[in-house]
């Protein structure tokens, strides 16, 4: 796979996203669920607390691309919900922890909403990947 990253500016880079990627040579295509900061029972975790269910959620998305033969350099779009998102922002920092080591910025969007479809969750990733 060949992943050419498209930047018509290079603000977003700093921010640690692409505005797009043109993706050549692929042959499979993984969509991941919104993924949160759950336990294997589907139990939520640290609550209010962003930077504890940030981590856990980028954990549960690292399992299902494990699960799929994949990891996080696979990734080419991330959506994320977040119901603070000034909060999230403050914790972007766990996402470059993440992302870095591959050398991966893909395109991304952070959404602010009331509130995630369980109570207590505060923050949620969705995610395309491609092999």
């Amino acid at each position: 796979m060949e992943r050419t990253a498209v930047n018509p500016w290079d603000w977003s880079l700093k921010l640690g996203y692409s505005q797009a990627e043109v993706i050549r040579g692929a042959t499979r295509q993984l969509t991941c669920a919104g993924q949160t900061a759950v336990d294997g029972e589907g139990n939520p975790q640290h609550p209010d607390d962003m930077r504890g269910q940030i981590g856990l959620a980028l954990d549960n998305l690292e399992t299902v691309l494990n699960e799929a033969g994949m990891d996080l350099s696979n990734v080419t779009r991330l959506g994320v919900y977040a119901t603070d998102v000034d909060q999230a922002l403050q914790n972007f920092d766990l996402m470059g922890m993440r992302f870095g080591p591959h050398q991966s910025a893909p395109p991304m969007t952070l959404v602010g909403v009331t509130r995630l479809a369980v109570p207590g969750l505060m923050f949620e990733i969705e995610a395309i990947a491609v092999a």
